[in-house]
């Protein structure tokens, strides 16, 4: 009986994975299946205190929350903020620009499950930092980052060492300054990224040692190298499908290298523009442009990376468009991501990379709005709760159904 009920158990288990809803319903990649807070407490963030009751990092200290945000500005961190696991940052509930964080690094390393939407984390010349990241993430693990803008990373933007099942989809990645400018060292295994901005790095866009599925993604204005080969004696996978490569007037002509026959990728429908005349007129991007002789990657036939949600594959021009309109937090954007965009669709005549926020106007106000939540409580306000009903159908529970309709996702589908 024992045996009966356990297989049973497991059986109910796999069924209800099976049939669990997707982190939100935009949700791709490997990623994708990320809970977050789900069914926990919803936490509010009132203050924009560096510590204590209200501020973001006592939001983030413990698991089983769904953060919320009253508020909209920089958070001026004064040391390190860790992440803990089983949490939702929901940055689309901040009124007006939305939330920000700068100074010091954002760390999910040794974190599991977890669901950040956006929300901006900006770095900055912070004194001690220098071998910092914007973004950590060290063994972590089961995480989606949508719509985040990860700006002025000391070391790299983007930090992510020996984790795995990661998405990064809709991010601005860069600019990365003094010392190294990067915008990020991959060394994991399935990881997505995806319709991302990935803009005046001057290099690492990303370094990619692992297994990587690079997607539609728009690479402007990199400085010694754009798509960055792991170069290394360990075995790295990566299929590099439908992306855009533009480059801007700090670019060498290298928008991909540093390869070994360890790097086994491949290729498709990715396209290059490298006249800098201010239009989109790049052309096909063709084998040998990834290199020849021993720094040439190994191009093989297919794909054998297969994330558990397929990412909706666009063409090269199609990701452009929709990295221009909605990438980074952009439900309203600030005046950082407003000049990076403006960059971009130069097409060529504006963008350099930088050593110093202050070389791009410093990072600004982020301007207030209207409220859109209520606060106490789960947030919700009384007014949705009268025309809507909770879709039981969907998995999501009611806040994470208001939650996707501020986003702007269909909780439905």
């Amino acid at each position: 009986m024992k045996t009966s009920l356990s297989l049973l158990t497991v059986l109910s288990s796999l069924a209800a994975a099976a049939t669990d809803p997707l982190a939100f319903p935009t949700a791709e990649g490997f990623g994708a299946h990320a809970t977050g807070g789900r069914g926990g407490q919803v936490y509010h963030v009132t203050n924009l205190s560096d510590s204590g009751a209200g501020s973001f990092r006592d939001a983030v200290s413990k698991g089983k929350r769904i953060v919320v945000f009253d508020l909209s500005g920089y958070i001026e961190l004064k040391s390190v903020v860790s992440v803990a696991s089983d949490i939702t940052i929901a940055g689309q509930t901040a009124p007006g620009e939305g939330i920000a964080t700068k100074n010091y690094e954002i760390s999910f390393s040794k974190s599991h499950n977890v669901i950040v939407r956006y929300i901006h984390f900006r770095q900055g010349l912070t004194p001690k930092q220098e071998k910092k990241y914007v973004v950590g993430l060290t063994e972590g693990s089961n995480m989606i980052f949508d719509h985040v803008s990860i700006e002025w990373g000391r070391w790299d933007c983007i930090g992510m060492t020996k984790s795995s099942d990661i998405t990064f989809q809709n991010c601005i990645i860069g600019p990365g300054i003094a010392p190294q400018r990067f915008g990020c060292l991959c060394e994991s295994e399935n990881v997505t990224f995806s319709h991302n901005l990935w803009i005046s790095n001057q290099s690492r866009n990303p370094k990619s040692k692992g297994v990587v599925q690079y997607v539609n993604n728009v690479i402007y204005n990199w400085g010694v190298c754009g798509y960055v080969g792991g170069h290394s004696g360990g075995d790295h996978a990566a299929d590099v499908i439908g992306n855009y490569f533009i480059k801007g007037p700090s670019s060498s002509e290298h928008f991909a290298g540093e390869f070994k026959p360890t790097d086994h990728i491949f290729e498709k429908g990715n396209s290059i523009d490298m006249n800098l005349d201010g239009i989109l007129n790049g052309k096909p991007a063709q084998p040998q442009d990834f290199g020849s002789g021993d720094t040439a990657p190994t191009l093989i036939p297919s794909s054998s990376i297969k994330p558990p949600v397929e990412v909706k594959l666009d063409t090269a021009e199609a990701a452009y468009k929709k990295v221009v309109t909605g990438v980074g937090s952009s439900l309203q954007r600030d005046s950082v991501d407003i000049l990076l965009i403006a960059d971009l669709t130069s097409l060529g005549k504006k963008g350099k990379t930088i050593s110093d926020p202050a070389e791009m106007g410093g990072f600004g106000e982020i301007k207030g709005g209207p409220t859109k939540i209520q606060a106490g409580g789960d947030g919700i306000p009384d007014s949705w709760k009268k025309t809507h009903r909770l879709n039981a159908a969907s998995g999501y529970t009611e806040i994470e159904q208001f939650l996707n309709e501020l986003a702007g996702d269909n909780a439905a589908k």
